[in-house]
């Protein structure tokens, strides 16, 4: 029987002691979640040993996936210190971290790189989510005083009625206080696109469960100056320095 690298043979020093799917995952070679299949099917190996899920590897361990040794990768000068996406969320993803989650977005993303969304789209919504990396960054972006627009195309159950639209962008008594008021536009007889400054939770269902209309279809678009544009359904990509510049006038730093 085949040993197993579980843990270092030597205490490691806790402050280089790092898990061994945390460290393939920073190469860039794929996701945590990936680099535990790996494990499972004992394609990699520490110290010439096969390894086990969950093992920690201490400051001078050597990894190796399929024989193939990894090394981490190091940022070039100018380089980004964070992860910036925009990802067409599909119907049926759920925006939380929670890992126990069937279907939430961290693992649908499965980026290489620990990252969360900023902000939410309900469940059965669709359309352009941001995620990142930086934390501190997250209320900038969802603060209100901060004028954030939010871009969404609506499909409803009923006629859309001029009446419907004014009473809508007025503002509606929801979650025991009033929307603000917000830009509509008719589209279709069944549709109508809507611009919010506001991120309350099912904000735009309730909003127009209030004037008798069952929400059918709901599609965010833009995100300030990010614009959903031409990603595919379930598909994501990097921001441009144009738009996160856009988005974080202030900063200097990524």
């Amino acid at each position: 029987m085949r040993a197993t690298y579980d843990v270092p043979r030597h205490p490691p020093d806790p402050t280089l002691s790092m898990r061994l799917n945390k460290y393939i995952s920073d190469t860039g070679y794929c996701s945590r979640r990936e680099a535990d299949r790996l494990v499972t099917e004992r394609r990699v190996t520490v110290n010439g040993l096969p390894a086990g899920v969950g093992a920690q590897l201490a400051e001078g361990d050597r990894v190796e996936v399929d024989g193939q040794p990894l090394a981490v990768r190091t940022a070039k000068p100018g380089a980004r210190r964070h992860v910036y996406i925009a990802l067409n969320k599909p119907v049926g993803i759920t925006c939380t971290t929670d890992a126990t989650v069937k279907g939430n977005i961290v693992d649908f993303v499965g980026h290489q790189q620990r990252i969360f969304p900023i902000g939410r789209l309900d469940k059965d919504s669709e359309g352009l989510i941001l995620l990142t990396s930086n934390g501190d960054i997250v209320n900038e972006i969802l603060r209100v005083e901060n004028h954030k627009e939010k871009e969404y195309l609506v499909g409803v159950n009923l006629p859309v009625s001029d009446e419907f639209l004014r009473g809508m962008a007025r503002g509606v008594r929801i979650h025991s206080e009033t929307t603000l008021p917000c830009k509509t536009r008719k589209i279709a007889r069944f549709g109508f696109s809507i611009v919010l400054t506001q991120g309350l939770n099912r904000q735009i269902r309730l909003m127009a469960a209030a004037f008798g209309y069952r929400v059918t279809q709901l599609r965010r678009i833009r995100i300030a100056n990010v614009k959903l544009a031409e990603i595919k359904p379930g598909r994501w990509r990097n921001l441009t320095q144009a738009e996160l510049h856009g988005l974080l006038p202030g900063r200097t730093e990524w």
